[in-house]
């Protein structure tokens, strides 16, 4: 197994820009705002002699009140699950009363702790950790996340004496990447720690908890997951937090980087247009999707009939996604949701022959003749495969940019049936002119052919050297003059 690193600390100490730097990524949202961080979020670590996960979390402070509670105990976890934990302090703020208190309640949890001076840059290295060797955690390390200064030195100082790791990252080609999305507060992160079986995400009654986007992978029946948990997204006019901009940029990457899209909707506050355009957006990006229809346990039954009649009316376009009614928090029809993720998983990345989507499609045309256009018909010749997630269908013949976007449609959901594409849309594409396969095949031409066209070309050079015959001078008093005659 990979060695676990875990970033302990205050707020605003720098461990999201420490995660950053030894993971080689933007994965985790950095501002000048203390207690961004709040879920544990892991990564591969990059920098230094060996590879190893490193976890960050959210800052610990000694304060249990709110969301902060949720948070301390997020923070424990992760450092119960490392085999190293890296109290980071700020070295330019000094040594506190909280750092104290954090690294007593660190001390007693029995795990292998580095004291780590953060923001050293420009700083005399042993005056700036002079009065941390009070603390009793040995030796600090100095270091500067922001810039990367000592970083290298401090990773090898922690992974030397670590046992040899027996195995190295998993495919993330074996895995089934499933974002979570919907408004704040619809209960996405509770649906996730349900199917985790744990508390693994911080869940609290107010809107905004989650921030970034958290990867959780998982094991369910054999078969790898990595779930994301996502920020809530709400309507523009109504964003005016930063944090907030940057966690919808997050959400919207989050979805690029699914194969599997879970719309969270509140059933106890119907469907709203916030929802119609959030999901018109996975819809843009092609993805897989399942609908969860959350808090359906507390309605009666004139709510669950408008909550139905709603769904038909405003999201007609999504009546290709497997929809579920569920309570993330009692449990009822969550496991239904995973068997249709991995349905819409395998719809999404399913492999068509050429041969297969051509006789479909003849079907298709046979029962259904595409319109006339200025007195013409246009013509289908064959269909194939032009991708995955989702599944992209191009269909060749004559006049096919003049083909109707209904008659797409009609084509795609024959496609969906006869290929059984439910839960991901289906993209038809129309492309005009001849076999693009042609173009490899070797064109012969036969020695009477040959000799036609070898014919064409001297005859052409000929007239192209051929100089053009002076015209009579003429006289203007005398008029032209007369050339003589031959005996």
């Amino acid at each position: 197994m990979l060695p676990v690193i875990a970033l302990i600390g205050r707020p605003n100490v720098g461990k999201s820009t420490l995660f950053n730097f030894l993971t080689r990524s933007r994965d985790a949202l950095v501002a000048d705002v203390p207690g961004l961080t709040r879920d544990r979020k892991y990564g591969f670590g990059k920098v230094g002699p060996r590879p190893y996960v490193v976890v960050d979390t959210g800052g610990l402070d000694g304060d249990r009140e709110g969301v902060k509670g949720p948070m301390a105990r997020q923070t424990l976890k992760a450092v119960e699950e490392s085999d190293a934990a890296l109290f980071m302090v700020d070295g330019r703020a000094g040594l506190t009363d909280a750092d104290q208190a954090v690294a007593e309640q660190l001390r007693r949890m029995g795990k292998k702790l580095y004291l780590v001076v953060n923001k050293t840059e420009g700083m005399r290295t042993e005056i700036v950790t002079a009065e941390f060797h009070a603390m009793g955690l040995g030796q600090p390390l100095a270091i500067a996340s922001a810039h990367g200064d000592g970083v290298a030195a401090m990773m090898h100082t922690i992974l030397d004496p670590l046992p040899p790791d027996t195995d190295m990252e998993p495919d993330a080609g074996l895995r089934i990447n499933v974002a979570v999305i919907g408004r704040p507060n619809v209960g996405k992160s509770t649906l996730i720690n349900r199917l985790l079986g744990e508390e693994r995400l911080v869940t609290f009654d107010q809107p905004g908890t989650t921030r970034d986007s958290v990867f959780v992978p998982f094991e369910r029946d054999g078969r790898l997951y990595t779930l994301i948990d996502t920020a809530g997204v709400r309507r523009r006019a109504r964003v005016e937090d930063m944090i907030e901009k940057f966690s919808i940029v997050k959400t919207l990457q989050a979805i690029e980087k699914a194969h599997v899209v879970i719309a969270v909707l509140d059933a106890s506050e119907g469907i709203t247009e916030q929802d119609a355009t959030l999901l018109g957006l996975v819809l843009e990006s092609g993805r897989a999707l399942v609908l969860a229809v959350n808090k359906w346990d507390g309605l009666d039954g004139d709510q669950r009939a408008h909550v139905r009649r709603t769904l038909d009316l405003k999201l007609p376009f999504l009546d290709f996604a497997r929809l579920h009614f569920i309570s993330a928090l009692h449990g009822s029809g969550v496991g239904d949701v995973m068997v249709s993720v991995n349905k819409a998983y395998r719809a999404a990345m399913r492999e068509m022959g050429t041969s297969e989507l051509t006789r479909v499609m003849e079907a298709a045309v046979m029962q259904h003749q595409p319109p006339m256009m200025a007195g013409r018909r246009i013509k289908l010749r064959y269909a194939h495969q032009g991708g995955k997630n989702p599944p992209v269908i191009v269909v060749h013949g004559n006049q096919t940019e003049r083909v109707p976007e209904d008659y797409r449609r009609y084509l795609a959901g024959v496609f969906r049936e006869a290929f059984e594409l439910q839960g991901t849309p289906v993209r038809v594409e129309m492309r005009t002119g001849g076999n693009p396969y042609d173009k490899d095949r070797k064109k012969t031409t036969t020695p009477k052919q040959a000799m036609v066209q070898k014919r064409e070309r001297r005859l052409a050079k000929s007239r192209a050297t051929r100089v053009p015959k002076k015209s009579p001078q003429r006289n203007p008093k005398r008029g032209p003059k007369k050339r003589p005659k031959k005996r």
